[in-house]
Parts: structure tokens; sequence; C-alpha cells
């Protein structure tokens, strides 16, 4: 089962949406940690982690955010997991420069960086697995998996969220371009080692395959204040269900507000 592609998919699909044109200023800081415990069924069965960091790409200023996944040492017996996912971001914009996608579950492994030049949009794409380089062209407001959680949370606009909003936005994963839609439906509590938080929950929209139970079978709860911080994932597999929830946080720009 891959639980890790499964998690990630959610929290960084999940901000491909629901934004204003205008740029507002980083909602995240140069030091954000963010550690999630996954179950599948009632088994702790990995972790992953989301961090961010200042540096600079080719003379530009940027954010690089890294998120790994890793098996917990009973699951590495039968399936081991080692996934890791970096972009690297306009510090002022948002907009990816390059995304690396490295991962091996159970055997499976891919080893892809993509470029994205900004002034011809396309999207070089670097398989190292295979030596091979292709370019694709994609649009101006084009974003990655990862680029895309922090290019929403900066330009998310809480307030005028109507229950029943379905928002999109354009995806570059591996070698395709990508619609992505979401749907917003409400505020929700929800418990976690740290207290009571008060969350927006939404609902990406995803085709049924051999994973997915239905089209609206995933669901993501994320911090309604100034953070917007995924607290937790849920998802109802072919098999079973999956659940991620946030399990350790530091290096916040805003205080976590908790339910009194």
């Amino acid at each position: 089962m891959k639980l890790i592609i499964i998690l990630y998919s959610l929290l960084f699909s999940f901000f491909t949406v629901l934004g204003q044109e205008e740029m507002v200023e980083n909602v995240f800081s140069e030091k954000e940690f963010i550690k999630f415990k996954i179950k599948y069924l009632s088994f702790n069965t990995s972790t992953a982690t989301l961090q961010t960091k200042r540096e600079v790409l080719n003379g530009k200023p940027v954010y690089h955010i890294i998120g790994e996944g890793k098996s917990s040492r009973f699951l590495s017996i039968f399936f081991k997991i080692e996934d890791r996912y970096e972009t690297y971001i306009d510090e002022k914009t948002s907009k990816p420069y390059r995304f690396v996608r490295k991962i091996d579950e159970g055997g499976h492994t891919k080893d892809i960086v993509i470029d994205f030049d900004r002034e011809k949009n396309v999207a070089v794409v670097n398989n190292r697995k295979y030596k091979t380089t292709k370019t694709f062209k994609t649009t101006e407001d084009i974003q990655d998996m990862v680029s895309a959680f922090y290019y929403l949370r900066n330009k998310l606009n809480v307030e005028t969220l109507k229950i029943g909003d379905e928002e999109r936005l354009k995806m570059f994963f591996d070698e395709e371009n990508f619609d992505f839609k979401l749907k917003y439906l409400g505020t929700d509590i929800v418990r976690t080692k740290f207290g009571k938080i008060n969350c927006l929950k939404f609902r990406p929209l995803v085709l049924a395959d051999r994973v997915f139970k239905e089209e609206e079978s995933l669901s993501i709860w994320v911090s309604n204040d100034k953070n917007l911080i995924p607290v937790k994932i849920s998802a109802d597999l072919a098999v079973g269900s999956l659940t991620a929830l946030i399990n350790e946080y530091d290096g916040l720009k805003y205080p976590l507000e908790k339910v009194k």
C-alpha cells in the first residue's frame, strides 16, 4: 500500500485551489517544521514531515521546502517506504523553479528533477533513474504538488469561503499538466495531542480507481488561523482507511490557536 504518496498527494494538492490574485505576506516562516503520524486501519505505519528553509537557487532567493515520508520499523519489514519531495519557490510569488521527487516504495523507485522555465512556460523533466530529459509546455500559473501547498496558504481568503465552494488550479506532476478541484465543507474541531484545534474542512475530488473507494473519499482539515497548516487527513481506500494527524510542530510564524 503506497501510504506516503497518498498522504503527500492530499497535503499538497489541497493548496492548489481557493486563492486570490494579489500576493500577501508569507504566512510561513523559514524555519517551519510539521510532522504527521500516519495510521492504516489501527496500526501506526509511517511518518511524514514538512520543513522550510531559506536558500538561493541560481542567484534567486527562494524557500526550499522538503517533504519526507518513512515507514515504521514494523512496516519496513514488509514494505519499506523512503520518499523525499522538494520544491524551490520564489520567496515573493511562491511559484516553483524546481521540483524534486525521489521515492522508494517497496522497491518501486523514481528519481525525477523538474526545472520550470518561468519565461518560456516550459517544464524540463530530468529522469535521473533512466537518464532521460524531456521538455513539456506548461502555463504561467503552473504549480508543482509541493509549491501549491505554500502558494495557497499565502492566498487563501478564509473570510470569503462559503460551504460548497469549488475551485481549480493547474499543476504539473511527473510529465503531465493537471486540473485539480476542491470543495469547501465548512468548519470542524479536531482533537490532537496539543488540544482541540478549530479547522477548515475540505474535500479534494479524485477519480475512483484501485486505491480510492469513490470520487469523494478524501478529506483534509486545516487550522482555521493565520498559519493554515494541515492538521488531519483522512482517506477511505479500497481496503481499509488511512488517517494522518499532526504529531509535532515547530517554527510556526504565528501561535497555533487552540479551542479553550
